[in-house]
């Protein structure tokens, strides 16, 4: 689907990172007061901010003619015909973390295309942090205002002996044998896809998620990664595909690593630990 003329003087980088800081506004102005919390049918929670947040980041969105996945468009029942090319949204990822208050949850936008996240925008309204993977690379960035400032590039970094990003909110027995197999220095916990933007910038080389999770959680992340340098594969070595509607787009359990051979290291070890 062709881009409409409204944003061809913007490049679809440039209006997705409007979006994700638009979206944080209203997070931050639903942060600062008492949060209502309802359970989802499948036993997760959500917020007024989420809702809120997805419908403003497809407003922005809806100038390029792209079709959009959102996860809370998709609770809803409404899932557009995506084709080769289409946005997938996580208004606000770390729900969890949001309601604990302890600024661990992120905006995630990513651009899918024939299956592989090729832009990614991940931001964390609580500090500002903006990580994007683009064409040019891996950036990170401070959001003051409606702006981007102190933007510089990020790369992965491999360390003699690695260590390991986990989720605050989700972890599994096989764990800690990881670690042990892997050699691994230290873990460090935090919620949300600011996991993949720490391996993005060098401060870990090991995401491995044994849990499940959507196409919308992990977008944004696994292209800002690729475009670091990093890998996403599944437990199988292939990268991690969208578009997996048959699936209600949940994701295999997969590896994320600053190289590919690391992540193809990481995949193999994750099958054996894991039951048959």
């Amino acid at each position: 689907m062709s881009v409409s003329s409204e944003v061809v003087a913007a490049s679809l980088v440039e209006v997705m990172v409007e979006a994700a800081i638009a979206a944080a506004e209203v997070i931050c102005s639903v942060y600062h007061r008492p949060i209502h919390v309802v359970t989802k049918d499948d036993g997760s929670p959500v917020t007024e901010a989420d809702a809120a947040a997805e419908a403003v980041i497809i407003a922005h969105l809806e100038p390029t003619g792209l079709p959009v996945l959102g996860e809370e468009s998709v609770a809803a029942g409404i899932i557009p015909r995506l084709g080769a090319r289409y946005f997938v949204v996580d208004p606000l990822d770390g729900t969890k973390e949001f309601i604990k208050r302890n600024g661990e949850f992120t905006v995630n936008i990513a651009l899918i295309e024939d299956g592989r996240p090729t832009l990614g925008v991940v931001l964390a309204p609580a500090s500002g942090e903006i990580f994007v993977g683009d064409e040019t690379g891996a950036w990170t960035g401070k959001v003051v205002g409606n702006s981007v400032t102190e933007r510089r590039p990020i790369s992965v970094a491999l360390l003699a002996r690695p260590r390991i990003v986990a989720s605050r909110s989700h972890g599994h027995a096989a764990l800690e044998r990881l670690c042990r197999t892997l050699d691994v220095e230290s873990d460090v916990s935090v919620g949300s896809s600011l996991k993949f933007c720490l391996l993005a910038r060098g401060d870990a080389q090991l995401y491995p998620r044994f849990t499940p999770t959507c196409e919308w959680d992990t977008a944004a992340g696994q292209a800002v990664l690729e475009a670091a340098g990093g890998a996403v594969l599944t437990l199988d070595g292939a990268p991690m595909r969208y578009g997996k509607g048959e699936l209600r787009f949940l994701n295999p359990y997969f590896i994320a690593a600053a190289t590919r051979e690391l992540a193809e290291i990481g995949a193999a070890e994750m099958r054996r630990l894991l039951p048959e």
